[in-house]
């Protein structure tokens, strides 16, 4: 039986640390970018290097941005005493494709999942508290997803957020349980930030 040349196989084992991308995926991908024009790797390479070199964390939000403060931030347009709470990049970028919330965000940068050793000291929940306290905020809408872990994350802020005497809602129909905001159409999102209710 054939081996995989060094170099195609170093290849998938980098492909292979994505998520959701296993290794029949990665030789397809590999394979498939054989066959491209040279000047498209290159692009490629260059791209990646982009990534790195240009992407910074905003620091008033904690989205990804090539500005910091970042865009939505800066905004006159959007309404700085609401913050809706995400726990990652995407769920930000999907909610804003929903075009409805008008509002700033806060990036926690996860969830709180003790499986994986990960508690509330991981999170950026002291920085959401800071600009609470310093910003004037009058809600916050708490956006994780309807899993064990979101629920999670968003009972431990209610506890913590409560005492500021803020109002705290969380979105909540047409996201069913188990379900990722990542992946939730417009509409249905559109309708889970209308719908949000007053957490009590």
């Amino acid at each position: 039986m054939g081996t995989l040349p060094p170099s195609i196989q170093n290849l998938i084992n980098e492909f292979n640390k994505l998520p959701g991308i296993g290794p029949k995926t990665s030789e397809r991908f590999i394979f498939h970018l054989l066959k491209r024009p040279k000047s498209d790797l290159e692009q490629m390479a260059n791209s990646l290097r982009e990534l790195k070199d240009k992407i910074a964390i905003c620091t008033e939000c904690y989205d990804f941005t090539e500005n910091s403060p970042c865009d939505i931030c800066t905004s006159s347009q959007r309404d700085k005493t609401t913050i809706c709470v995400v726990a990652e990049s995407p769920d930000l970028m999907a909610i804003e494709k929903a075009g409805t919330y008008k509002g700033i965000y806060h990036v926690l940068g996860g969830v709180i999942n003790q499986i994986y050793g990960i508690g509330p000291d991981q999170l950026r929940i002291n920085e959401l508290e800071e600009r609470i306290k310093k910003n004037g905020i009058k809600e916050i809408i708490l956006a994780t997803n309807p899993d064990m872990e979101g629920e999670s994350t968003a009972l431990y802020l209610i506890r913590v957020l409560k005492p500021l005497g803020i109002r705290i809602t969380r979105i909540g129909k047409g996201l069913p349980m188990g379900s990722n905001i990542e992946y939730a159409d417009e509409v249905t999102l559109a309708n889970a930030m209308e719908g949000r209710g007053e957490v009590k």
